[in-house]
């Protein structure tokens, strides 16, 4: 195993072992999604969100790509992608960091402090410098519509297939009760 691909695997299981939900998308280790709490004292509080994490071959070296899965509304996350700018991460990143440094450091302080100069929501950076008050009104407001713990996946169980099909029979049985109506 090379360096990269064990220092990958270790900064993956500390982020696991962290207070954070983590849901690989593969059995590889460079795709998955975590799960993300605004921070407090910001209009994001109280907002949960799903974050789509991929790991570049050259990580450590090279920043992870970071994207909301369900919508956020910020200056410096375009809205219809969920990307996150990647000169906020890039522009800062050294090997040293790891994906807890994303997840503690970064992200909450992307959120605390945009940066409407450099945005890739232009309506969101404009509402920003021109009334602040607005902004993080309609911020609360997506963190109500989009951003609740059921919208970052956090749903309960799934069902398995013999309860699945049980509930179909269960349904079956219904619809033939139906059928026999009294005339």
């Amino acid at each position: 195993m090379s360096s990269p691909s064990k220092r990958r695997e270790m900064d993956l299981m500390k982020l696991m072992m962290s207070d954070y939900k983590v849901e690989m998308i593969n059995d590889g280790m460079q795709e998955f999604y975590v799960e993300f709490h605004g921070p407090n004292e910001s209009p994001y509080h109280g907002g949960v969100w799903r974050i789509r994490v991929e790991l570049p071959d050259a990580y450590p070296y090279k920043s992870p790509s970071i994207g909301f899965i369900n919508k956020i509304y910020h200056p410096n996350v375009d809205e219809m992608s969920g990307s996150v700018c990647l000169d906020v991460i890039n522009q800062t990143w050294s090997p040293m960091f790891d994906l807890v440094n994303v997840f503690e450091v970064f992200l909450p302080q992307l959120l605390l402090y945009p940066n409407p100069s450099d945005p890739l929501n232009g309506e969101a950076a404009a509402l920003m410098m021109r009334d602040r008050a607005a902004y993080d009104q309609r911020v609360k407001e997506y963190c109500e519509k989009y951003a609740k713990a059921e919208d970052a996946g956090a749903v309960p169980e799934e069902k398995t297939s013999d309860e699945e099909l049980s509930e179909d029979e269960y349904a079956s049985s219904d619809e033939a009760m139906v059928g026999q109506a009294d005339p």
